[in-house]
């Protein structure tokens, strides 16, 4: 999400500066210019922000669906283990407990991914929840200037 902010932020600046010159420019009229370009600025930011939260929610859902993969395998969950009994541990385990073991971390795994991606869900939606009324506003409003 922080790119999307950088480029809202980036152009937001670029905005003000062509606001600027044109409202130099033409004198006449300078603030309806400051007027339009700021409402153009703000529909601008928050759409980013609409736009940013859907792609965020796409991939949080696509999360949601297919968590990431666990990436240790169950020879190197075995050999941690060995390693760990080495340095001490006394009881060992059969190959099928250690099983039994790496099959519940790998399911605890992917529960967390799944909670981790309806916490992401739940958080873009803020931005599209938040900006979008802003934006409808001022599109209105958008529109009254036009006319």
């Amino acid at each position: 999400m922080s790119i999307y902010i950088l480029l809202t932020i980036a152009s937001s600046f670029f905005f003000i500066i062509l606001a600027i010159v044109i409202a130099v420019k033409n004198k006449e009229g300078g603030n309806d210019v400051i007027r339009h370009l700021y409402t153009y600025l703000v529909l601008f930011a928050t759409l980013m922000m609409v736009i940013g939260g859907g792609i965020s929610i796409f991939m949080a859902t696509a999360d949601l669906i297919s968590p990431p993969a666990y990436y240790q395998s169950f020879d190197d969950y075995k050999q941690m283990k060995e390693y760990n009994r080495a340095d001490g541990e006394s009881s060992k385990l059969s190959d099928e407990e250690l099983k039994k073991e790496y099959d519940q971390i790998v399911i605890e795994e992917k529960a967390r991914q799944k909670e981790m991606a309806k916490n992401q869900i739940i958080k873009s939606l803020g931005f599209i929840i938040i900006p979008l009324p802003i934006f409808l506003y001022f599109n209105r409003m958008r529109k009254k200037l036009s006319d």
